[in-house]
């Protein structure tokens, strides 16, 4: 791994503060990830002059700009251009059964009379209640793809990822976004819903007024030196560890031409409909079946959030090592933004859970990379950037805090 971490991500020196919300311009965008190598430098949050945040500033234009009674006539009209009359699927859902997918597979079936497909790209290793509120999903009304790739690649993927680029949530990431835009291929059904945009966290913010994904986004080399997966290309995976090519499938860009002849069209139901995360968690209660943790997610103080995946704690803390984000930051931060808490109050939040390690599934997630505990701090400590953490008498802090 490269140990000059500011080379390794390209993250602003000055770390900043949102005066809004309690995220930090070390946020990174969100990227092509079959292309992200250790010496990327990733697109960051961007900040207005007045210290406020795109997310931010995109939320009082959700408020007072947008005029959703016209968003939701526009969905009626692509609704009614797509939908089924014989029966047919018209849309595809890509999703897990948590509180976003099945808000909105639920409310497109049964508001805006859509028949869906919904697709689900499996998690690493699923929890209890996340298997649980898959099967509450499906048994609320849909029909269901539970697509799982070659576990010992999948695991290999993760641990490649995690020892090259500290990331070990990125060969789900890539799979999660590629499934819709696929079975739409396959299925012969263009129209393609994912929730919210991911501008609403931390992209540019003009992306959010477009209601569509780029399908370039999807596209991507066909030579295997110029494709990266766990850091590393995916020839060198062929090659080197012997992964079978035809294994890779699941994990490698879409052809354009067939994206093209297929018309697919990867539409974003945030755009349509106000998007509001704790909202979509009362509705899935109340019609899909889906039941939080018993217990807050370590990391955070919420229990309804990416909580389907053993390994979604160790993600979270990983972005804490690399970025000073951690999940009660991201969770803090959306919260505020739609009126749920007060930005006094996520301050509070993130300095008491921010750093919380994730101990419950620690071990399991050790095992499933086939990687030991000193490996995993080195792998870790490496991945602190000079610029956010320092060692005082052998204890790490962070430099920065929201304050």
């Amino acid at each position: 791994m490269n140990n000059n971490f500011e080379a390794f991500y390209g993250l602003p020196r000055e770390v900043k503060f949102c005066t809004r919300c309690t995220m930090s311009n070390q946020r990174p965008s969100s990227v092509k990830e079959f292309k992200s190598t250790s010496q990327d430098k990733k697109p960051t949050i961007e900040f207005d002059q007045n210290g406020v945040c795109a997310p931010c500033r995109y939320a009082q234009m959700k408020e007072k700009e947008i005029d959703w009674k016209e968003r939701e006539k526009e969905l009626l009209d692509l609704c009614d251009r797509y939908r089924s009359r014989d029966g047919k699927y018209d849309c595809i859902v890509p999703g897990s059964g948590g509180k976003d997918s099945a808000f909105t597979s639920h409310i497109l079936k049964y508001k805006y009379k859509m028949n869906p497909l919904t697709v689900t790209w499996a998690p690493h290793q699923y929890t209890d209640i996340g298997f649980k509120n898959l099967q509450n999903w499906i048994h609320s009304g849909f029909d269901n793809i539970l697509f799982t790739p070659n576990g010992s690649v999948h695991a290999f993927l993760t641990k490649m990822a995690f020892l090259n680029l500290c990331h070990p949530f990125q060969p789900f990431i890539i799979g999660q976004r590629m499934i819709g835009p696929k079975f739409s291929i396959m299925y012969n059904t263009p129209l393609v819903f994912y929730g919210e945009n991911q501008a609403e966290y931390g992209n540019n913010i003009e992306e959010n007024f477009k209601p569509k994904m780029d399908l370039s986004f999807f596209e991507g080399s066909k030579d295997l030196n110029d494709l990266y997966l766990g850091g590393v290309s995916a020839q060198e995976l062929v090659n080197e560890h012997k992964i079978d090519q035809k294994d890779l499938n699941p994990y490698l860009p879409i052809d354009m031409n067939e994206l093209v002849k297929s018309k697919t069209e990867v539409h974003y139901l945030g755009y349509y409909l106000r998007w509001d995360p704790q909202e979509c968690f009362y509705y899935a209660s109340e019609n899909t079946g889906f039941i939080p943790n018993t217990e807050r997610t370590e990391g955070s103080y919420s229990k309804y959030s990416s909580i389907d995946d053993k390994i979604d704690p160790l993600h979270y803390y990983t972005t804490f090592i690399k970025f000073g984000i951690g999940r009660s930051t991201y969770d803090s931060s959306q919260e505020i933004r739609n009126n749920k808490i007060t930005r006094e109050e996520g301050i509070a939040l993130v300095n008491r859970y921010d750093a919380e390690f994730p101990q419950k599934y620690f071990k399991e997630i050790l095992d499933y990379m086939k990687i030991s505990e000193d490996k995993f701090w080195e792998v870790i400590n490496k991945a602190r950037s000079p610029h956010l953490w320092e060692n005082r008498n052998g204890q790490w802090h962070l430099r920065h805090q929201v304050s």
